[in-house]
């Protein structure tokens, strides 16, 4: 890919013809940012020591949290200052240390991000983080199966304040609802614009077990008032039998049962999930509650949920993962509104439906206490403060005890074992998980041994998994002929691929890639799944080797909104598996509102060699040649014959050297035209940064619309080059684009992608 238009148009992403905006190159930034001095970090679980939660033969290691009376946390503890037991049995340490989640002062580290001082303040792309970089991993669900409509719009509250004022740069955040089904489980992100994408997302689900309001209100007649009104909205009904209540009540319990267990699945498989991780995450779970023990006729019959519940707690614990509960009511009034109609109840019947309102409330709550306890969290009840819990739970993720011992050969008996933990000085109180079943965590993963297996769990997987490295980048773009459509590119590292030697040097390999788009309701808008036979021999081979094969397709797009594509890769020879997923908003262009293209990046060494003329560039059928047989027509797997580095330097990679020239294209959509000349007014301005902080800062220039086949996509590409002390690391491209004619907001787009600079 010598240059950055050959490219696109190979892509089919740009229009045939676009116009062009060159900006300044980039020099060496004058004055260059001196290197941050890094404060001295904590102890950072590496390799083995990633896995907090331990069940082995040799060792059971669990994870404790401290706090005094005031809830502060208590770090400087030793081995002796605690003692464990299982079963009631103590046990001997053999392993004890403290690791703190602070990557800053504790005091700095607790103080909730600073707002802008400007709302109309440019945003500030996201960093990508890396491994080590992450101090917090938090899965924030939603339970829309529970949720009143009131708790609805509390939890959106609550989100957003999260978001705008709590979330600090090294939080890797999901928000996930509960009834949205496994496309909207989004991937973890630190990305607050992917995160406000989702909270918008939260809304009351007709469908699910919640009413109106926290109470159905008492009714004269039987027209019922949310899922849970049961007797109240029928007890005034003078047509309707003792029988025909006590049905209703057995209906309206087993609806709730199942909704609730729906709940608790979706949990379970979010942490599952999260099981592939490092270190100690959370589950924030946003709840109106689930009845653990339902009473009918003096029976408890609640089954479902309490099994439901029990696999979940042990999953939980087994993953190093923490649940906390956080209960949207708050403070819940049960006596009578001037919602209820009491007319027809006597004083007895009325103080009974008082109580069975309380009654339940406490159901509810109890569930909620039960699940983050047996996991090491706890609940947040009784508050109509719901981001002061939210606090709690920040404030409680600072560090961790580890505390192991040897177990005994009775341990592993497939039995139910309780932990204690117990701290010798005294005003302190100490919060672990309850126990775990006697089954080694060797046993207690599943083994997916069928290739159907191993692809969907791939790519059912809320975050990247598996052994093959694989990754997505995916853009909105769209033109007259073709419409509007996500392009994505799909690298896959082939240094681990199994090839098999044939004759004439030739080196094969087979994979299976399956893709899947989700829209924002988690419906599946497009899949497709294909098998790869690629051979290469020669330098072609280990060009391959060294630089991986890439992938590209396209995915219509009917109507604006959020999109998520997952795809999983499968090695039919190692049976190896690999999986990425990514999230872009599509505008809606037909609102005429100004709008961009996702961002095309292609790196090009000009020592390399001679950069061709681009308007010789023009469509061509996808690059082959003796050593590389075609792929398969619904997905391309490309080795191009260029340098390795400009191989790497690609769209899909974006992995480029110092002196390089930074190519990028992009579209603009629905620029205002000015009423006397019938043409737009436009300006760009290209922003650079790295870690959060602005390394260059370029000119705000004029767009040249000149030679534009269609003033409704405008083509742009333009030029940095990258000046010679940048230091190594991520950086983040942002494009700026002014609509002059507009006003408000909605004037200014701005767009970025990430890339990486290597020595």
């Amino acid at each position: 890919m010598r240059t950055l238009l050959a490219c696109a148009l190979a892509l089919s992403f740009l229009t045939p013809a676009t116009g062009q905006q060159r900006q300044p190159s980039l020099p060496a930034p004058s004055p260059t940012p001196a290197p941050a001095t890094a404060p001295q970090e904590p102890r950072v679980p590496a390799d083995d020591d990633d896995e907090v939660v331990r069940i082995t033969t040799n060792l059971v290691q669990i994870d404790a949290v401290v706090v005094d009376k005031n809830g502060r946390q208590v770090t400087d503890l030793i081995a002796d200052d605690f003692e464990i037991f299982e079963d009631g049995k103590p046990q001997q340490i053999t392993n004890f240390s403290y690791v703190s989640n602070e990557a800053k002062a504790p005091e700095e580290a607790a103080r909730p991000s600073a707002a802008p001082a400007d709302k109309n303040a440019l945003p500030v792309p996201p960093a990508r983080l890396r491994p080590e970089q992450v101090r917090r991993t938090m899965a924030l669900v939603v339970d829309d199966l529970g949720l009143s409509f009131e708790s609805a719009y509390f939890t959106r509250n609550a989100l957003k304040r999260f978001v705008d004022e709590q979330m600090q740069p090294n939080d890797l955040v999901a928000i996930i609802r509960t009834g949205a089904g496994i496309g909207a489980l989004q991937q973890f992100t630190s990305d607050k614009r992917m995160l406000y994408a989702a909270i918008e997302r939260v809304k009351f689900n007709l469908n699910g077990r919640g009413g109106v309001g926290m109470f159905a209100p008492l009714a004269g007649n039987s027209q019922l008032a949310g899922g849970q009104a049961g007797e109240e909205g029928r007890g005034n009904n003078r047509g309707e039998t003792d029988e025909d209540r006590d049905i209703a009540a057995e209906l309206d319990q087993f609806r709730e049962e199942i909704f609730s267990v729906g709940t608790l699945g979706a949990v379970n498989y979010v942490v599952r999930g999260m099981r592939e991780l490092p270190g100690r995450k959370s589950v924030v779970l946003f709840s109106d509650g689930f009845v653990l023990f339902s009473r009918n006729d003096g029976r408890v019959d609640n089954t479902r949920v309490r099994q439901a519940l029990r696999n979940l707690t042990d999953l939980a614990n087994r993953a190093s993962v923490v649940i906390y509960s956080l209960d949207p009511r708050g403070l819940v009034y049960t006596g009578l509104t001037a919602a209820d109609d009491t007319s027809g109840f006597t004083p007895e019947q009325l103080s009974r439906r008082i109580s069975e309102r309380s009654d339940r409330l406490f159901e509810t709550q109890s569930g909620l206490r039960y699940l983050a306890e047996e996991t090491g969290g706890f609940a947040v009840v009784n508050s109509n403060d719901l981001n002061r819990g939210v606090r709690r739970v920040l404030e409680d993720q600072k560090g961790y005890y580890l505390i192991g011992y040897r177990p005994a050969g009775e341990t592993f008996d497939r039995r139910y074992h309780k932990f204690g933990v117990k701290v010798k000085r005294p005003g302190l109180k100490v919060r672990t998980r309850t126990g775990f079943y006697g089954i080694t965590d060797e046993n207690a993963r599943p083994v997916r041994r069928t290739r159907d297996e191993q692809l969907l769990a791939a790519i059912t997987s809320p975050f990247s998994a598996g052994s093959i490295p694989v990754r997505l980048t995916s853009l909105f773009a769209s033109d007259a002929k073709s419409g509007t459509y996500m392009r994505s590119l799909m690298h896959v590292d082939a240094s681990n691929l199994k090839f098999t030697e044939e004759a004439d040097g030739w080196h094969k390999t087979t994979l299976e890639v399956l893709g899947i788009a989700f829209g924002d309701n988690g419906k599946i808008v497009e899949q497709n799944g294909v098998t790869h036979t690629l051979k290469f021999r020669g330098k072609t081979h280990d060009d391959v080797r060294r630089n991986g094969l890439v992938f590209n397709f396209n995915i219509p797009i009917k109507k604006g909104g959020a999109y998520q594509l997952r795809v999983a890769v499968r090695d039919a020879a190692s049976e190896q598996v690999g999986s990425a997923s990514q999230f872009i908003e599509a505008p809606d262009l037909k609102k005429d509102r100004l709008a961009l293209s996702g961002l095309i990046v292609n790196g090009f060494d000009p020592r390399a060699a001679t950069q061709p003329d681009a308007k010789a560039a023009a469509p061509s059928p996808p690059h082959s040649d003796s050593d590389t047989p075609p792929a398969p027509n619904s997905t391309r797997a490309t080795a191009e014959d260029e340098p390795p580095s400009e191989q790497l330097a690609g769209p899909a990679v974006r992995r480029l050297r110092r002196f390089m020239h930074l190519d990028f294209a992009y579209l603009i959509y629905n620029a205002k035209l000015d009423k006397a000349t019938r043409l737009p007014q436009l300006t760009a301005q290209t922003r650079l940064f790295r870690d959060g902080q602005i390394v260059f800062n370029g000119n705000v220039n004029p767009i040249d619309i000149q030679q534009q086949p269609d003033l409704k996509r405008i083509g742009v590409t333009s030029r940095l080059q990258l000046g010679s002390n940048l230091l190594p690391g991520e950086y983040v491209l942002q494009v700026i684009v002014i609509d002059q004619l507009r006003e408000g907001k909605r004037r200014t787009m701005t767009q970025w992608i990430d890339f990486e600079i290597v020595k």
